[in-house]
C-alpha cells in the first residue's frame, strides 16, 4: 500500500534557530498542510509538510519523541535525526489538542512496532544459534567417523544433517522470496515517491498558475479600484452639479417671482399710461382756464383800478362796486383755490411718474 495519510491539519511551521537554539524562524510564509503518514511496509510513522515545492517537515516519529504544548496555540517537538526542533502555530486551541493527541497515539504505535521488531530479531537470533550448535556436531561426527561401519552406525546423524540442510535451503528460499517482496515494496515505495514528486511538481505548477491568476486578479482589482475612484470622482462632480442646479433652480424661482412682480408693475404703469392722455387733456384744459382766469383777473384788476378812480365820483356806485368786487373776489378765490388744487394734482402726478 505504501505511505498513506492518516491525519491532516493546517498550521504555521517554525524551526529553531541553529545558531542560538532559542529563537524561532518561520519555515512557511502562511499556514500550510501538516499530515501524519503511515508506512505499512516499514511499519513507521512520519510527519510531512510541503510548502509549494519545498519539503519543510520530514520527521519520523520515534518512541523517544515528546510533543510539548508551550502555549494555547503553539506546540513543539525535537527531532534528533534532523538535528532541529519543529514548532507549529495553530489557529485554535482545539486544533493543537487534536494534533497533540494524535502525536501521542502515533508515538505509542511506533513503540509497539519497535517492540514487535525486537521480538522478531530475538526469535531469529535464537533460531540461528540453535542451528549453529547442531551443525558443528554433525559435521564433527561425519568427519571423525571414516569407516563404512561407522558411517552406517551414524546414519541418523546424516539424516538430521540433511533435514537441517533442507531447512536452511527453505530458509534461503524464503529469504529470497522476502528479498523479492522487499524489492517489490521498494519499487512501490519508489513509485509512491515518484507520484509524490509528480504531485509536488504539479502542486508547484498549480502554485505558479495560481500566482499568475493572483497577479491577474490583483491587476484587475487595481483597475477596478481605479475605476471606482473615477466613478467616485464622477459622483462627486454629479453631486456638485446637482447642488449647482439646485442653486440655479432657486435663483430661477426667485427671478420668476421678480418677473411676475415686474409684470404687475408694468400692468399698473400701462393702466397709468392709458390715463395720462386724459390727464394731459385735462391739464391743457385747466391751463387754458387758468390763462383765461389770469386774463380775467387782469381785466378785473384794470376794472378795480378804474373803479378806484371812480370811487370818489359816487359813494353809491362805490357801495355797489364794493359788493360786486366782494362777490368777484369770492369767485376769484374759488378759482384760485381750484388752480392751486390743480397744481398740487399735477405735482403729485409728476412725482408718481
Amino acid at each position: 500500500m505504501g505511505e498513506q495519510p492518516i491525519f491532516t491539519t493546517r498550521a504555521h511551521v517554525f524551526q529553531i534557530d541553529p545558531s542560538t537554539k532559542k529563537n524561532w524562524m518561520p519555515a512557511s510564509k502562511q499556514a500550510v498542510t501538516v499530515s501524519y503518514f503511515y508506512d505499512s511496509t516499514r511499519n513507521s510513522y512520519r510527519i510531512i509538510s510541503v510548502d509549494g515545492a519545498k519539503v519543510i517537515i520530514n520527521s519520523t516519529i520515534t518512541p523517544n519523541m515528546t510533543f510539548t504544548k508551550t502555549s494555547q496555540k503553539f506546540g513543539q517537538w525535537a527531532d534528533s535525526r534532523a538535528n532541529t526542533v519543529f514548532g507549529l502555530g495553530f489557529s485554535s486551541e482545539q486544533q493543537l489538542t487534536k494534533f497533540a493527541e494524535k502525536f501521542q497515539e502515533v508515538k505509542e504505535a511506533a513503540k509497539l512496532a519497535r517492540d514487535k521488531s525486537q521480538e522478531k530479531i530475538e526469535t531469529s537470533s535464537n533460531h540461528s544459534q540453535e542451528s549453529g550448535c547442531e551443525t558443528p556436531s554433525s559435521t564433527q561426527a561425519s568427519s571423525v567417523n571414516g569407516t563404512d561401519d561407522e558411517k552406517a552406525s551414524h546414519g541418523p546423524a546424516d539424516t538430521r544433517l540433511k533435514s537441517e540442510n533442507e531447512k536452511l535451503k527453505l530458509a534461503l528460499t524464503q529469504s529470497a522470496s522476502n528479498v523479492k517482496k522487499w524489492e517489490i515494496e521498494l519499487q512501490t515505495l519508489r513509485e509512491s515517491n515518484a507520484r509524490l514528486t509528480a504531485a509536488l511538481q504539479e502542486s508547484a505548477a498549480s502554485v505558479d498558475q495560481w500566482k499568475k491568476q493572483f497577479s491577474i486578479c490583483r491587476d484587475e482589482n487595481d483597475r477596478l479600484r481605479n475605476k471606482i475612484e473615477e466613478l467616485e470622482e464622477q459622483c462627486n462632480e454629479i453631486n456638485k452639479e446637482k447642488e449647482r442646479n439646485s442653486q440655479l433652480k432657486r435663483r430661477l424661482e426667485a427671478l420668476e417671482l421678480e418677473l411676475k412682480e415686474k409684470e404687475r408693475e408694468l400692468k399698473d404703469l400701462r393702466k397709468q399710461g392709458e390715463i395720462i392722455p386724459q390727464l394731459m387733456s385735462e391739464c391743457d384744459f385747466v391751463t387754458e382756464k387758468l390763462e383765461a382766469s389770469e386774463r380775467e383777473n387782469q381785466n378785473l384788476e384794470d376794472k378795480v383800478r378804474s373803479l378806484r378812480t371812480d370811487i370818489e365820483d359816487s359813494k353809491h356806485r362805490q357801495r355797489h362796486l364794493k359788493l360786486e368786487i366782494k362777490n368777484f373776489l369770492e369767485v376769484l378765490d374759488g378759482k384760485i383755490d381750484d388752480l392751486h388744487d390743480f397744481r398740487r394734482g399735477l405735482s403729485k402726478l409728476g412725482t408718481e411718474n
